[in-house]
């Protein structure tokens, strides 16, 4: 009778009562189920808390006068001339300028070099209010056309802008025929300067996107003229005006670079732009401007990242001084079990 006393115990306390080694060998335990894995379990105590958000103050403002002051030694000429380029005769009517082509669309921009700029110095064409992320525009192109030429027969990914008198056009597709077309001439001290158009789309979209034996030779030869022309004696791979203008922006406000002085401008200087005013952004109310610009390690001028971390610094800073006062007007020892919230329900009853 004894032991079937103690086997009933047994298999009734069994579950709760059972070594650890027989749960192992029945694979009820496991150190991942159980959370009994090693880890790092950090306390955070009032004073740990405020020491870090303090540190992340005292990083991350000095960090930020740097980046900002990286950004501010950059030189950076804006200028916006969709506007300022068209006839007073026709500033009520822009698109009639822009649209007839028996009107000359050659203007002339003067603009003061305000400090001395370093070579490279970077020509960019900036548009404002031009959705290149609408989803029609940006699949409208055929990357196998691209790169095999009319070897690649299945083009209707690039409608409306697919064939001209029955042949596929290449490159077909809404970005390449809205292609930038408005030119740049630099005049400095009545010596025209070297710009460089070389290199200034990616390297591998160059090698590896774009066919060296595919030819435009059909090219805005359809019934819709769009943007620029190509030459169709050179190949997809060196028209590097297309290429960069594939790479469609994310935002409708954008710069694609144009080319690269690589003179440097001395300051107080004049610098006469001779430029074509080809480019239709009237249609859609949007802007064009000219960007002249240099670099350093942080690359262009933004004060978004230096502003952005002396605002986290503050912040840190600041929270690290609340939670100091608070400490101390409140302190809390860290193993106080009378703060427990059952040990308040039990004193409160």
């Amino acid at each position: 009778m004894e032991m079937e006393r103690v086997s009933s115990s047994a298999s009734t306390d069994g579950s709760s009562q059972s070594h650890p080694s027989a749960r192992r060998r029945s694979g009820a335990f496991y150190k991942f189920t159980q959370q009994d894995l090693p880890a790092c379990k950090p306390v955070l105590t009032p004073a740990s808390v405020i020491a870090t958000f303090l540190l992340l103050g005292i990083v991350f403002i000095p960090v930020g006068i740097v980046c900002l002051h990286a950004s501010e030694r950059v030189v950076e000429i804006v200028d916006r001339y969709d506007t300022e380029c068209i006839p007073e005769v026709f500033r009520s009517n822009k698109l009639a300028y822009i649209k007839d082509s028996s009107i000359p669309k050659n203007c002339t921009r003067k603009i003061r070099v305000p400090n001395y700029m370093k070579a490279p110095i970077y020509i960019y064409y900036e548009l404002d209010n031009y959705y290149q992320n609408h989803r029609r525009y940006v699949k409208s192109r055929n990357e196998k056309q691209l790169l095999y030429g009319l070897n690649q027969k299945d083009i209707s990914s690039c409608q409306p802008e697919e064939y001209s008198n029955g042949v596929p056009i290449v490159p077909c597709g809404l970005i390449a025929w809205s292609l930038f077309n408005d030119t740049y001439t630099f005049v400095h001290d009545m010596v025209e300067l070297n710009v460089n158009r070389k290199n200034i789309s990616w390297e591998s979209d160059r090698d590896h996107k774009y066919g060296k034996h595919v030819y435009p030779f059909n090219f805005q030869n359809g019934t819709l003229i769009g943007g620029g022309m190509l030459d169709p004696s050179i190949p997809l791979s060196e028209q590097e005006d297309l290429i960069v203008w594939m790479r469609v922006a994310a935002l409708p406000k954008f710069r694609k670079l144009y080319g690269v002085i690589e003179e440097d401008l001395e300051e107080g200087k004049l610098l006469v732009v001779q430029l074509t005013n080809n480019y239709n952004t009237y249609s859609f109310g949007g802007k064009k401007k000219l960007v002249l610009t240099t670099s350093n390690w942080l690359g262009g001028k933004n004060n978004f990242l230096g502003i952005s971390y002396i605002v986290a610094g503050s912040f840190s800073i600041l929270i690290a001084i609340v939670f100091s006062l608070l400490h101390v007007k409140n302190p809390r020892p860290l193993t106080d079990a009378v703060y427990l919230s059952t040990n308040r329900k039990s004193n409160a009853n």
